[in-house]
C-alpha cells in the first residue's frame, strides 16, 4: 500500500509500504478519514521528526472501520466505525514520529483496548466530522483547563478549528454566554453556526467595550474604570495581540487559558496586572480527553461539520498537504478514503 511520507526538507512522497497485520491482540482500522494539521506542515519543512528524520510517515487525525480484530481483542468488531488515540500505539505515535501515519490506507493498533487505543462511534457520523476527534481533543482540554462550567461567561479569540470546537466545548459544559473573537468575516460566521452567542470583529470593534455591553461591568481596582464581567478568556489565536487585549480587560480573578503555539515571546507588564490577580493557565495536547471530546461529537457532529472547509481524496493527499501549508487558503482540510 501507499503511505505518505516525509522524505526529505520540504517533501513529502508516496512511499510504499507493507499492509499490517493483527496478532492476537491487535486490530487493523482502514482508515476512512484523516485531517491535515499544522504540525504536518512542520515535520515536512524540517525533514522529519528525529529519530525518524527523512522518513516520518504523516497523519495523526484519524477515523476508520475496524477491517481485522485479533482472538483476545474485546469491545469490537470488523465493521466498527472507531476513533483512534494516535498517542497510545506502541509503535509511537501515528503521524508524529512514530512507524505508522494514518495517511495509509490501513493502521494496526497493537494491544488495543477499547477506551485507549480506539473508541466505537455510530455509524451515522461523516468520516469526516469524525476525523476532527483528535483535534477537538486539544480543544476540549483547554475548555477543561479554563474551569469553565455552568454559567461562566467566556470569550474565545481565534475562529480556527481549535476555536470554533472550544467555543462547542464550552457551551457542552454550560456556559452562559460565550463570545468567539476574530477578524476574518467568514470564520465569525462558523462561530455563530457552531453555537456562539456572539462575535467581535476586532478589526473593527473595541473588543473590552463590546463585552462589557455582552457581559456586563464589574468595578475596577480602587475606583479605576470598571472591567468587563467575563469569566474566562481562551486565546486559540496565538498572536500578542490577544494577550495585551485580554490582560488589560480581565476582571480580578478571571482566568486566561493559552492554548494557541506563539511563535515569538510575549512581553507580560505584570505590575499592570497584579491587581487583577488574574490566572493564566497554559494548556496543551489532551491528557484526558481524546475520547471524552468524542460524547460531544456524537452528541452534535452537525455543529462540528462547519469547521470543515475542504475534503480531498486519499490520492490527493500531497495536495491537501500543500493546501493546509499555504497561508489563508484554508482553515480545515479532511482527506477521505473512497
Amino acid at each position: 500500500m501507499k503511505t505518505l511520507m516525509v522524505t526529505a526538507p520540504d517533501t513529502a512522497e508516496w512511499v510504499e509500504t507493507e499492509r499490517p497485520a493483527a496478532g492476537p491482540a491487535d486490530i487493523v482500522v482502514g482508515i476512512r478519514a484523516c485531517g491535515i494539521c499544522g504540525s504536518d506542515s512542520l515535520y515536512v519543512h524540517v525533514g522529519g521528526i528525529p529519530p525518524r528524520q527523512g522518513q516520518t510517515p504523516l497523519g495523526h487525525e484519524p477515523a476508520g472501520e475496524v477491517v481485522e480484530v485479533g482472538a483476545d481483542v474485546e469491545g469490537v468488531k470488523v465493521g466498527d466505525h472507531v476513533v483512534i488515540n494516535p498517542m497510545a500505539n506502541r509503535d509511537g505515535i501515528i503521524g508524529s514520529g512514530g512507524a505508522q501515519g494514518a495517511l495509509s490506507p490501513e493502521v494496526v493498533l497493537f494491544d488495543a483496548q477499547a477506551g485507549i487505543n480506539f473508541r466505537v462511534i455510530p455509524d451515522d457520523i461523516p468520516w469526516e466530522v469524525a476525523a476532527l476527534n483528535e483535534p477537538m481533543a486539544v480543544a476540549y482540554h483547554g475548555v477543561n483547563r479554563s474551569g469553565a462550567g455552568e454559567g461562566s461567561k467566556v470569550v474565545v479569540f481565534g475562529a480556527g478549528p481549535v476555536g470554533l470546537g472550544a467555543a462547542i466545548g464550552f457551551k457542552s459544559k454550560g456556559a452562559a454566554h460565550v463570545v468567539v473573537v476574530d477578524v476574518v468575516p467568514n470564520r465569525l460566521e462558523k462561530a455563530l453556526k457552531v453555537g456562539a452567542d456572539a462575535v467581535i470583529d476586532s478589526s473593527s470593534e473595541d473588543v473590552a467595550a463590546r463585552l462589557i455591553e455582552l457581559h456586563g461591568e464589574v468595578p475596577g481596582f480602587m475606583g479605576r474604570p470598571g472591567k468587563p464581567a467575563t469569566d474566562v478568556y481562551f486565546d486559540a489565536a496565538g498572536v500578542p495581540a490577544v494577550i495585551d487585549t485580554a490582560l488589560a480587560a480581565a476582571k480580578s480573578r478571571a482566568v486566561l487559558t493559552i492554548v494557541a503555539v506563539h511563535k515569538k515571546p510575549v512581553e507580560v507588564d505584570f505590575q499592570t496586572i497584579l491587581t487583577s490577580e488574574v490566572d493564566i493557565r497554559m494548556s496543551m495536547g489532551y491528557p484526558t480527553e481524546i475520547f471524552e471530546v468524542t460524547d460531544s461529537i456524537i452528541a452534535s457532529w452537525d455543529k462540528y461539520r462547519h469547521i470543515i472547509s475542504d475534503v480531498l481524496p486519499f490520492d490527493r493527499a500531497d495536495e491537501a498537504l500543500a493546501l493546509a501549508s499555504t497561508p489563508g487558503a484554508t482553515d480545515k482540510v479532511v482527506v477521505v478514503f473512497e
